[in-house]
């Protein structure tokens, strides 16, 4: 077993602004609060209308905006709203997503357009409002688009997430390319299960158990594990990667 010691880290991103995509839950949550301790303003978007409420017990000049970023209006509201309450953005982690299991023959077709919409698409145009600010503005920045190991191997009953995810890890190589030249790097992040509270619900039990056997590390993600791998991805730390697909699975896509 590889042991989990916490996340320390020392670099800094003091004075940057983030944006946060499902920043009210989850791994979005842990990025949020990983990045507050940082010295990171926060804007938070997410469907959840508490999500203001999030980011202001997180910092009271911290902003949250409920809506759904697969909305034009509602991405170019973060954009604005970043910019009135900060002057601008410098990091954007697109975390909104969904999953649900369906065997292939039983997908239906409902599901696997709101799981492209929502895991792909969203990402794509939110990191292209997003993109297109900074290159106006000529300003540099760091986009980590939120992927899985569901995107570089097959996992059963996972058709729709697989493909999104591998969709998001391809996304992000074409912007990487075309955006260099900006300043702009863009890089993705694809964990094994993470232990949030969905990730609980989810795994623990005898299925998790069993599908920690088959992981090196034999143990899943902690959220704050995630966060800090997102906050050297958008740090000077990381001046020097761009495009990359950061794989935190333990191993499991090794075999």
């Amino acid at each position: 077993m590889i042991p989990y010691h916490g996340s320390g880290v020392d670099f800094s991103l003091a004075g940057k602004t983030a944006i946060i995509t499902g920043g009210a839950s989850g791994i979005g949550r842990a990025a949020a609060e990983f990045f507050a301790g940082k010295g990171v303003n926060l804007v938070l978007a997410d469907l959840k209308d508490e999500v203001d409420g999030v980011a202001k017990k997180l910092g009271a000049k911290n902003i949250g905006l409920p809506g759904d970023v697969r909305d034009r209006a509602y991405r170019k509201k973060v954009i604005e709203g970043a910019e009135r309450a900060f002057g601008g953005a410098d990091i954007l982690v697109n975390s909104a997503g969904i999953v649900a299991l369906e065997k292939a023959e039983l997908l239906s077709e409902d599901f696997w357009d709101s799981t492209m919409d929502i895991n792909l698409k969203a990402s794509f145009m939110m990191a292209q409002a997003f993109g297109a600010w900074l290159i106006e503005n000529k300003r540099p920045g760091s986009i980590v688009n939120m992927a899985s190991q569901a995107g570089v191997i097959a996992l059963d009953r996972h058709a729709a997430y697989c493909a999104s995810k591998g969709g998001v890890i391809a996304m992000t190589k074409v912007l990487a390319m075309e955006w260099g030249k900006y300043g702009i790097r863009v890089n993705a992040v694809s964990p094994t299960v993470v232990l949030t509270e969905l990730g609980h619900k989810a795994w623990d039990g005898p299925v998790g158990e069993a599908f920690k056997k088959e992981i090196p590390a034999e143990r899943f993600a902690e959220p704050d594990e995630i966060a800090a791998i997102i906050g050297f991805l958008c740090s000077d730390a990381a001046a020097m990667i761009t495009g990359h697909n950061l794989l935190v699975d333990g191993g499991y896509t090794i075999k």
